[in-house]
């Protein structure tokens, strides 16, 4: 009973050049993927009617550059530990 919401943040390496890294965040509720954020598409893609609602809203607000530094921030920062596991 109630709601599920999830959030899933990935980030994907593909060689040790710290170009090649992607940043992927998931938005998921009730099992179904409403948004998805690809650092390499570069903005927020909706994949329900309300999450093409708030992809949009928040390709336009201070979101996208949140999600921008999550790559800077996270994902580069911890490749080199990353990389020596």
């Amino acid at each position: 009973d109630g709601y599920f919401y999830h959030m899933m943040t990935q980030c994907r390496y593909s060689s040790k050049d710290l170009q090649g890294i992607e940043l992927i965040t998931s938005y998921v509720f009730n099992q179904a993927e409403n948004i998805r954020f690809n650092s390499t598409v570069g903005k927020f893609v909706g994949y329900t009617e309300h999450g093409v609602k708030n992809a949009e809203a928040w390709n336009k607000g201070p979101e996208l550059a949140g999600e921008l530094g999550v790559l800077e921030r996270y994902c580069k920062f911890n490749a080199p530990i990353d990389y020596s596991a």
